[in-house]
């Protein structure tokens, strides 16, 4: 081949070097051989403790339980996102009288474990129980379902108030000079521009907030509240059988799971503009 020939022939790549077996690598390598193993043994534990009695006893059961921790974090989410809107105004206000009872809010249930905070509801306003007798609250307040979701939803407000206002905050400063430039209200600036850029950065922390309330929806179990983990419970107290837990951990395996594919999805095809 002549010299010429050789300039216009299109080069081949090298081959990709093989990549060195550093120790994050052989690292990770044992670590999904250890889960690997550990599910082949569970599999093998739940194939060789299989019991048609027991599971046509208590799935149904298993399965009521589930819907009422979906129910409680549903409402929950739902009710802590539209309390969030005011306290995030609040934190990003000038204002000390919206700023600071905003902060003291966030700070107080963002610092305190949540099975304290359902405590307090649950318990600690049996205190008052002649108060709340002679204002009419007291039938909300005796009910363990009614404390949970009031528990649930205070807590997941400060940090959805934390998660909105980071987001809020997170758009440049270049968008509201811009839509001010357009003669767009700042309702209008809000809605149409620095709310639809917000919710995509919010997007990931969302859905981490809510596989937290549905792991952390567990402990309503302790007052009596039979979600997915309550049921669980009744269950090994009746049987002793420590397959109970298992499979209580493989439904919570599989809500988790669904819902990271889920946001995954809804993540790609919201920021789908932004990988062209």
């Amino acid at each position: 081949m002549s010299f010429a020939k050789q300039l216009i022939a299109p080069q081949r790549p090298p081959p990709p070097a093989p990549r060195p077996w550093t120790i994050s690598r052989f690292a990770g390598l044992s670590l999904m051989a250890i889960w690997i193993l550990v599910a082949i043994g569970v599999i093998l534990f739940l194939t060789a403790e299989w019991d048609p009695e027991k599971v046509a006893k208590y799935a149904p059961k298993y399965f009521s339980g589930l819907g009422v921790t979906l129910t409680l974090v549903s409402i929950s989410i739902i009710l802590g996102a539209i309390a969030s809107v005011p306290v995030a105004l609040g934190r990003m206000s000038n204002n000390p009288l919206l700023s600071m009872p905003a902060f003291f809010y966030v700070y107080f249930f963002r610092g305190t474990p949540l099975i304290a905070q359902l405590f307090l509801i649950y318990y600690g306003l049996g205190e008052f129980r002649h108060a709340l007798d002679s204002i009419g609250l007291w039938g909300f307040f005796r009910e363990p379902w009614n404390c949970a979701i009031l528990a649930f939803t205070l807590n997941t407000a400060a940090y959805q108030a934390e998660i909105l206002r980071g987001a809020l905050q997170s758009v440049p400063r270049g968008q509201h000079e811009g839509a001010k430039a357009l003669g767009l209200s700042r309702f209008h600036t809000y809605w149409k521009v620095i709310i639809p850029q917000a919710l995509i950065v919010a997007l990931r922390p969302y859905g981490n907030e809510i596989i937290l309330m549905i792991k952390g929806s567990a402990i309503v179990a302790i007052i009596t509240v039979f979600d997915l983990f309550g049921e669980t419970r009744r269950a090994y107290s009746r049987t002793f059988d420590f397959q109970a837990y298992i499979w209580a951990a493989i439904f919570y395996l599989i809500i988790v799971e669904g819902l990271r594919n889920l946001w995954n999805a809804m993540e790609k095809r919201l920021t789908r503009h932004l990988k062209r």
